[in-house]
């Protein structure tokens, strides 16, 4: 099988970046990549390009890749637009290194942006998260969802309404697991804290600021037991990723190239909530292990797809960091912090670096290339040589309907 190296990576702040076009967004990202490389435009083959909010943005319905890269000089290459919600990113990185092994091109770039942020019509923001489920089946897949948190219902006094429909369905599926395992409110603060506390080491995160676990606690009440501290933004923001095969690996002398060991593309099933042996995410992380030749632990360290402070906890579940039910106490112990046992997203999460939908994934890269690297500065796990990335992306049934887990090593 085909050896692929990630050579470059880039990527703009995560936020509000209301000053920064789409495009402008594209070619910082880009630019910054083909740089950290030592590559050029005309070395690349191939484009992915990973992007599901701009048609609602600014009307920019097709051909995205095209209209984003043709003004940087890339023309006459294959370009593919890619659309799998929060795992656009990833997504695009795992068909990038598939072309590469097809033995089609050499030397691939995979590149996921958004713009999320409308200050003049903020209708459009709350608009993006409307179609990330079946849009011919709202009210059923809301009503199944809240079934599973029946077993740990709001305590009296408690504001129960809904002020996002996606962090709703995290809220039930979150009681669902306090019921079932006993998982507290504490140890989901516990989460928030430590990647707050991480964000405030990674200057490209949205947030930065630190935050204990009773500030987390005290914080705006979403849909119980999550606060708005525990719930990942809207952001602006892209990153990108340039791969290539070994055999190319010459043309980029000075790049300090990681492996990509594993890149494992999954969707979702009609399981029933209960059957947590086959999450799509732990099906996932079951095959990039055997693919990679690796296990649970072996890794050094993790970037999960944390969208509410609980997602942590149930990936760090999935890719078994911890037995089934024991994510929570592992956070609320200190071991995913970093320093700890596996620290788990060092760069501040989705709930603090930001989520940027189909970015997302790529930033994840970024930080474990950083990490693998040795140059992640202030947050950097010491002796970093293996690295898991998990994004999942939209909502079908009782999981994300797609969701890719990335094995890298150094």
């Amino acid at each position: 099988m085909e050896e692929i190296y990630i050579v470059g990576v880039g990527m703009t702040p995560f936020g509000k970046l209301v000053d920064q076009p789409i495009k402008a967004m594209v070619a910082t990202a880009v630019g910054r990549a083909l740089m950290d490389a030592g590559a050029q435009v005309l070395d690349v083959g191939a484009a992915f390009f990973a992007n599901s909010t701009q048609a609602i943005m600014d009307g920019q319905h097709a051909v995205r890749g095209q209209m984003a890269l043709r003004p940087l000089g890339f023309a006459g290459i294959p370009m593919v637009n890619v659309e799998n919600a929060c795992a656009g990113g990833s997504t695009a990185l795992n068909q990038a290194a598939a072309y590469l092994k097809a033995g089609i091109t050499d030397v691939a770039l995979a590149i996921g942006v958004e713009k999320m942020v409308d200050l003049q019509d903020k209708r459009k923001s709350s608009a993006i998260f409307d179609g990330a489920w079946d849009v011919h089946k709202v009210d059923e897949v809301i009503g199944s969802l809240a079934q599973i948190g029946d077993g740990m219902p709001p305590p009296p006094g408690k504001d129960t309404s809904v002020k996002s429909p996606f962090m709703e369905l995290y809220a039930s599926m979150t009681r669902g697991h306090m019921a079932r395992f006993g998982t507290t409110e504490r140890q989901i603060a516990a989460v928030a804290a430590k990647n707050h506390h991480h964000s405030t080491m990674n200057p490209l995160s949205q947030y930065q600021a630190d935050m204990t676990i009773e500030e987390v606690l005290a914080g705006t009440l979403i849909s119980w037991p999550l606060t708005l501290p525990m719930c990942s933004p809207i952001s602006d923001g892209a990153a990108a990723v340039l791969i290539c095969t070994k055999d190319a690996l010459d043309r980029f002398p000075n790049s300090r190239p990681v492996k990509m060991m594993a890149s494992v593309l999954v969707s979702g099933s009609d399981r029933e909530w209960s059957r947590f042996d086959q999450h799509l995410c732990r099906r996932a992380a079951d095959q990039a292990y055997e693919r990679a030749g690796v296990g649970p632990g072996d890794v050094s360290v993790a970037e999960v797809h944390d969208a509410s402070s609980f997602a942590e906890i149930i990936q760090t579940e999935n890719l078994g960091f911890c037995e089934l039910g024991q994510g929570g106490w592992l956070a609320e112990r200190g071991e995913t912090s970093i320093g700890g046992r596996i620290p788990i997203n060092p760069s501040g999460g989705l709930i603090s670096k930001g989520h940027p939908i189909a970015a997302t994934g790529l930033g994840q890269i970024h930080e474990l290339t950083l990490q693998l690297r040795g140059e992640a500065g202030a947050r950097q796990v010491e002796g970093a040589r293996i690295a898991v990335a998990e994004n999942g992306g939209g909502f079908h049934g009782v999981e994300e309907a797609a969701a890719v887990v990335t094995v890298l090593g150094r």
